[in-house]
């Protein structure tokens, strides 16, 4: 008798501590939601993984950078690795901020699913207790003959067994429960204190690149007014030409099988898709008179400025990614075998959209234009090359 009343005000002051929110029924677990949360989460993570590599990557380069002499182009390239090393950062911030809204609005959509839980288990706990305490205040004797027949007193003693059985499995779950609804409200207070927290970050890491293309465009400015910068600026550049020279004379020397019906490259010429969605030509290729110190230099290519809404680049033809680096004076470049020892090559990407060894199809996305050793910005410097032989990329690309 005295043990059905504990549990009876135990459920009654239950009750009054914790009343149910919404009294709503209980919502069914949604495991395939909980997976689909746990899928999103495992690819926030790997996305994560790949942007520290990244940021990793810039930082060894900066250091290497820094070790070096200064010349113009090594100044060129710390300030550029210095911004993709901040951009990386920002996405890598954007993504965890992305990562702890999924989070957030998964522990706000648990919350009354809890609650409307809790609400359910007191009421349930609470008809449980009282049944037996109104049951308990009777002697066995007179609930015996106060059943109407066998039937009915072998059901209520079973019911009443059961229920008894019972009660401190509930009151264990309800105490489970609401131990959870406390930690779900704590951790959505942390959630919001994190989100908060990257935002300012954020707009930290946003400062910072605009002081490093406040830098950037201080030195490019010198570069064009200043004619002692201008031709230090080009000796600097041909030097890198005649590497990169070097380096497509080893291409020629390593043979690959092409894997799919395979149209030579020669005869697309005039007819190759753009690699941008091009807005204007910002350097012709051939021979550059400069305006203003009448000096006289060699464009191997073509610097195109893309469209500002599409900055993704695309194979002009099938190949083999054969270099996918970063290359002093040209910035991050991608260079594609095309069979018969044709190229194309695409400088001052932003990222990557394959790697050596990758092979590509015709109008695939490969890139996306940024303006890593850029001078005029955010551009494409495209080329095209037969062996070693740099040729119009005008005459190759279809008319505009």
């Amino acid at each position: 008798m005295n043990r059905f009343k504990i549990f009876a005000v135990a459920a009654l002051g239950l009750a009054l501590v914790c009343p149910g929110r919404s009294g709503a029924e209980v919502q069914q677990a949604q495991p395939a939601a909980k997976a689909s949360s746990q899928q999103d989460t495992a690819e926030y993570e790997k996305r994560l993984a790949k942007i520290k590599v990244d940021i990793d990557r810039l930082n060894g380069k900066i250091l290497e950078e820094k070790r070096k002499e200064k010349t113009i182009l090594s100044s060129l390239d710390q300030i550029g690795f210095t911004k993709s090393l901040i951009r990386n950062e920002q996405a890598l911030l954007n993504i965890q901020l992305e990562k702890n809204r999924l989070e957030l609005r998964a522990i706000k959509e648990s919350i009354p699913e809890l609650e409307a839980t809790l609400e359910q288990e007191k009421q349930a706990l609470v008809r449980v207790i009282v049944t037996l305490y109104k049951f308990g205040s009777l002697s066995f004797v007179r609930f015996v003959f106060q059943a109407e027949d066998l039937k009915v007193l072998l059901g209520e003693t079973k019911n009443l067994s059961v229920l008894a059985s019972s009660e401190e499995r509930m009151i264990a779950e309800y105490r489970k429960n609401l131990t959870d609804l406390g930690q779900a409200e704590a951790s959505l207070k942390t959630k919001e204190q994190e989100i908060g927290s990257l935002i300012l970050r954020a707009a930290a890491k946003k400062t910072e690149l605009e002081v490093e293309e406040k830098k950037d465009r201080a030195l490019v400015e010198q570069i064009r007014t200043n004619q002692k910068t201008y031709e230090q600026t080009i000796d600097e550049l041909s030097i890198r030409a005649r590497e990169l020279q070097l380096l497509i004379q080893k291409f020629e020397k390593q043979e690959w099988e092409i894997p799919f019906p395979f149209v030579p490259f020669y005869e697309k010429k005039g007819k190759l898709p753009w690699p941008v969605g091009a807005n204007r030509i910002l350097a012709s290729f051939g021979l550059q008179r400069h305006p203003q110190f009448n000096t006289v230099t060699m464009n191997n290519g073509i610097e195109i400025s893309p469209a500002k809404d599409n900055l993704e680049i695309h194979s002009v033809h099938a190949g083999k990614v054969v270099f996918a680096d970063y290359f002093q004076g040209y910035g991050n470049l991608l260079i594609i075998d095309h069979g018969m020892t044709y190229y194309s090559l695409y400088g001052h990407c932003a990222k990557f959209l394959v790697q050596k060894g990758d092979i590509v199809k015709a109008a695939q996305p490969v890139a996306e234009a940024g303006d890593t050793g850029s001078l005029v910005g955010v551009s494409l410097y495209f080329e095209i090359r037969y062996k070693t032989k740099p040729l119009d990329p005008l005459q190759w690309l279809a008319r505009r």
